[in-house]
């Protein structure tokens, strides 16, 4: 019921009992939520909590005194600091500004106000800027009524170019601030269309920034960045082939029978759909093929001259009569990600309905005409960027270079010497300004390898590198095969003159048991050691994904201290004469680089 397309009516109307009926769910991911707003926000923010349960996330809302958002954001306001939100909502609309020109008025008092209203943004951003967490800014909808007609959208006066002048400011803006995110409230209104959309009789007599048809739409829209921020994106779409990425069986109709390609309309749908997969895997999107077929036939497909995709731009392929929801399982595990972090699509129902029924939890989104397919998958929010780092434009390479390693191990008998064989090393040392991007969303999204579920803004990073209460450890690892980027990142609070408490542990799942994790302790020791240090404690709390590392402390030579219904709290003492836990990799200090 809430995945897109969705009937905005009936989530509307089943709202609360589709709250209780979430709200049962095991491991929610508790988050405060503020909505700061120039419209009414009661309806919009009870569809929003709905959304975010059924992406595993509890909110606990705080709600902005109607159209009160630049004095919650601008002046003092120790409710919203008591608050301590994860999150900000900024949600305005065309009818919350302030400086808009007249027809007629000259270019040079136009940019005045532009420049106005940009500042006095720029203010409540500035002043939000305090909680240290992501705001959510809308941008604004087009004008529904045109003094110049067409002229509006050109002359410098217009309205409707005074609007999107100030949407590229906003644009250019959050490009420049990570903790700065878009909802595109633009797009929406033109999505769904200007006329019907921004309906005046719902903002005259409720103050609506929307009509209520279109209030799921919006909430949907802030839910998937909310989702994202949370390392709550799916990871990787796997796709069936025929009639999918091309029309016809290519089984049956041959290489030649097959449609795609942009000079015909029949196979235009599905040159769109592979311009899609394409565009993903350019942003980190892990491509996979998972379809019914012989296995040379359906790779011969890839080779028609139409084909803008090729059987290496996919990290697994499997092709062969198996039930797909066995190698759906399958391939996540030769990924090591969990089948909920797949999208896969199907333009057989019966294959959908199978893999909706198994126990896999994937994503399966509801088709109709191949001219639709892209559209849906995209519309659904699935991969909502809120970062973009140059691990993710590098991900697909990582993977690779992965199977590769994998190969190799499979020549060796003792584990040891495979490690040897790679010739890894590691970059380690504090947080820098350039890495911060990454190492945000690595906090942001890594669960599995993740002894506390601290999650991050870039800010709050910055500042604990800066800090000399906190040691701060990024590390990078390259071998013999490539480059893995950073993958583990440590922060260490001091909580008195000898002892320093692990606050966020983290690695990426593609490394583990490398030894990477014993090159970030043996550096943390060093660490804590120079500082005057003699402990190390650390609290371990258990969610539904990070069990691989319930007793990770005590395979360090943690000792437990304490065990609640929370989790448990471990404490190392550093021997007098310590020795390094890491013998394989080679481990540069860039502490010590310029």
């Amino acid at each position: 019921m809430l995945q897109y397309p969705f009937d905005a009516n009936t989530i509307l109307t089943k709202k609360r009992s589709l709250k209780r009926e979430l709200l049962q769910q095991e491991n929610l991911l508790e988050k405060k939520v503020a909505i700061l707003s120039g419209t009414t926000i009661g309806e919009l923010k009870s569809v929003l909590e709905v959304f975010l349960l059924s992406y595993g996330i509890k909110p606990v809302f705080y709600e902005g005194g109607y159209n009160r958002f630049y004095e919650d954001s601008v002046f003092e306001n120790p409710d919203l600091k008591e608050f301590a939100p994860d999150v900000i909502w900024v949600n305005t609309s065309f009818h919350s500004i302030q400086n808009l020109p007249v027809p007629g008025e000259d270019r040079g008092s136009v940019d005045r106000k532009l420049e106005a209203e940009v500042s006095r943004f720029r203010s409540v951003w500035n002043g939000l800027a305090a909680y240290n967490c992501p705001i959510i800014q809308n941008n604004f909808d087009l004008p529904r009524v045109r003094a110049m007609g067409n002229a509006e959208g050109w002359l410098s006066s217009g309205k409707v170019r005074f609007v999107r002048r100030l949407n590229e400011a906003f644009a250019q803006t959050a490009e420049d601030t990570p903790s700065l995110l878009l909802l595109d409230y633009e797009y929406a209104a033109a999505w769904n269309g200007i006329e019907s959309f921004s309906d005046p009789n719902y903002y005259n007599g409720y103050k609506y920034g929307q009509a209520p048809s279109y209030i799921p739409f919006v909430a949907f829209q802030a839910a998937n960045i909310i989702k994202s921020v949370f390392g709550k994106n799916k990871k990787a779409l796997f796709l069936d082939l025929d009639n999918t990425l091309w029309g016809g069986v290519i089984g049956d109709d041959g290489l030649e029978g097959i449609k795609l390609g942009y000079e015909s309309p029949a196979g235009i749908a599905y040159s769109d759909v592979q311009q899609y997969a394409k565009d993903l895997s350019h942003i980190g999107v892990i491509l996979g093929i998972c379809s019914k077929n012989e296995d040379d036939i359906a790779r011969s497909g890839f080779t028609h001259p139409s084909s803008l995709l090729a059987v290496e731009d996919f990290l697994s392929f499997r092709a062969n009569w198996d039930p797909k929801p066995l190698n759906l399982e399958a391939s996540a595990k030769e990924l090591n990600i969990g089948t909920d972090s797949l999208v896969f699509v199907d333009d057989n129902p019966a294959e959908r309905k199978i893999v909706r029924d198994s126990s896999l939890d994937c994503a399966v989104p509801e088709l109709t005409v191949p001219e639709r397919f892209a559209e849906t998958v995209s519309a659904a929010g699935y991969f909502e960027v809120t970062s973009l780092s140059k691990d993710d434009l590098s991900r697909a390479k990582m993977y690779q270079d992965n199977r590769k390693r994998e190969q190799s191990a499979q020549s060796f008998t003792d584990y040891n010497a495979y490690l040897e064989s790679l010739e890894m090393r590691a970059f380690i040392g504090p947080f820098k300004k350039e890495q911060l991007e990454r190492v945000t969303q690595l906090a942001n999204k890594t669960n599995q390898f993740n002894l506390t579920t601290r999650r991050y803004q870039p800010e709050e990073m910055m500042a604990r590198a800066s800090d000399p209460k906190f040691i701060t450890l990024s590390g990078r690892l390259e071998d013999r095969f490539g480059d893995n980027g950073i993958v583990s990142c440590i922060v260490a609070d001091q909580t008195d003159p000898v002892t320093w408490d692990l606050e966020l542990w983290i690695m990426s799942c593609r490394v583990f048991k490398r030894d990477l994790e014993y090159a970030m302790f043996d550096e943390l020791v060093k660490k804590v050691k120079d500082n005057g240090g003699a402990t190390i404690t650390g609290w371990y709390y258990p969610t539904a994904k990070n069990r691989i590392v319930s007793d990770y402390y005590s395979s360090l030579g943690f000792e437990k201290e304490e065990e609640t219904e929370n989790g448990t709290f471990w404490k190392y003492t550093i021997p007098e004469n310590t020795s390094p836990l890491n013998h394989v990799i080679k481990v540069v200090d860039t502490s010590k680089e310029e």
